[in-house]
């Protein structure tokens, strides 16, 4: 994202209750890995950053949830974090939480809110 607009994400239809997906979001020349994940009908996004390492979370491309799919897992440690929120309820980072990033859902298309500058 360079201008004004927003950044899209990824398009709504492209999410099922369940899924997560990794998107890089480029903002005033930098690049900003994130994720997103839509669970009970709603899209939750964070940086896709382990409070902990600083390492992304995902172990494959789009996996970012524990196989029961009601956490979000971190790959190098094995870390839960509540998709709702992104607070560690288990793991070496217990008691922090993921970077949120809010999004909008407006016309089927998944989009960082205008005027929203990446942290970092």
């Amino acid at each position: 994202m360079s201008g004004p607009f927003p950044a899209i994400i990824c398009k709504l239809a492209e999410l099922h209750d369940g899924d997560s997906r990794g998107v890089t979001v480029e903002q005033d020349g930098k690049l900003h890995d994130l994720f997103v994940v839509m669970h009970a009908g709603r899209v939750f996004a964070y940086l896709n950053r382990c409070p902990h390492t600083g390492a992304p979370l995902d172990w494959a491309p789009d996996r970012f949830l524990s196989l029961d799919g009601r956490h979000i897992q971190c790959a190098n440690h094995a870390a839960l974090f509540r998709i709702e929120d992104g607070a560690c309820i288990a793991g070496p980072c217990h008691g922090n939480a993921l970077a949120a990033v809010p999004v909008e859902v407006s016309e089927g298309v998944v989009r960082l809110p205008s005027g929203y500058r990446m942290p970092g």
